[in-house]
């Protein structure tokens, strides 16, 4: 396991580097300076630890050693070990930022990473509920009537109807919610907040179901609660979307994300605007949008192999 301690930061050096030196200082680094959480920072380190294993393995231990070849056959290493290619671009991805910090810094001058090639992962589309099977949702009776079969409800219909993500459902606030409005603020990825509109039956449900959990319970802070009064966690949202959505569907995966990608996938077979789509699920970047123009491709390869005469003749 790797030691990590405290040393002086420098920003030329006179004498060789040994890498374990580097990587401690790459340590302090994301720690004091950028403050990374420990999470983040014990991720890196964990990558970074297990490659400098290897390197000793082969007998690099110096920065000056240290080639594009040896960073290549660890590469093929997790390769051959079965290990997806998500997982091994992660890898990489650490280890260049360390490279990179390195560089920067004026403790190596060569770029390794760029004789280094990622594994190319396979596209993926997003896996989606139907939209006769979300329908079941708004079936009467599927859901007890009591608190935890309403905050079920509610929960269930915020994911689908919202497109949020589940932390930003764990993390709603009574006060996130406008009914007057006709408005939920959520609090998504770094921080950035957004608005999300919700319409008139939604408002009503919610309004609803807060008339109940103030019966039940005197938090006016957190949106939902578990059993116990405590606010709900993220396993708690997954065991809920797993419990109803085993009864309803049949696709692969039902997760609190599949919801997520309903919400997209059923927008934009409806017309809506892909940069609209874009801003109400928080996305940065309108390419990890646009990830659901495939799907909704694939929809319309199917509604036409179904329905057109001579297509379903071949």
């Amino acid at each position: 396991m790797l030691k990590i301690c405290r040393t002086e930061f420098f920003f030329v050096f006179l004498h060789p580097m040994s890498i374990d030196e580097s990587i401690v200082r790459f340590h302090d680094y994301m720690a004091s300076e950028r403050r990374l959480s420990s999470r983040t920072v014990e991720a890196y380190m964990s990558v970074l630890a297990e490659l400098q294993s290897y390197l000793r393995g082969v007998e690099v231990e110096q920065l000056d050693d240290l080639t594009s070849t040896d960073l290549r056959t660890w590469e093929m290493s997790h390769m051959e070990r079965g290990e997806n290619a998500s997982t091994v671009k992660w890898r990489l991805s650490a280890v260049g930022s360390w490279l990179r910090f390195l560089r920067k810094h004026g403790m190596f001058d060569r770029d390794l990473m760029a004789s280094v090639n990622a594994p190319k992962q396979p596209k993926r589309l997003p896996v989606f509920y139907q939209v006769g099977e979300v329908e079941h949702l708004y079936d009467a009776g599927l859901f007890a009537d009591n608190y935890i079969g309403q905050r079920d409800r509610l929960m269930l219909r915020l994911l689908y109807e919202t497109g949020m993500r589940r932390a930003e459902l764990v993390g709603l606030r009574e006060r996130s919610v406008d009914l007057d409005a006709l408005t939920i603020k959520v609090l998504g990825k770094r921080n950035k907040e957004r608005i999300i509109p919700i319409e008139s039956e939604l408002a009503r449900n919610i309004s609803q179901y807060l008339t109940l959990k103030h019966q039940e319970w005197d938090d006016r802070e957190w949106m939902f609660l578990g059993r116990k009064g405590h606010q709900i966690t993220a396993n708690d949202v997954y065991l809920t979307v797993r419990r109803y959505m085993t009864l309803l569907s049949t696709a692969d995966r039902k997760s609190p994300h599949v919801f997520r990608h309903s919400f997209a996938t059923h927008m934009l077979n409806n017309g809506a605007n892909l940069r609209a789509i874009q801003e109400l699920l928080g996305h940065e970047s309108l390419q990890t949008t646009e990830l659901y123009t495939h799907v909704s491709l694939e929809h319309l390869k199917d509604v036409y192999k179904h329905a057109h005469p001579r297509a379903r003749k071949k």
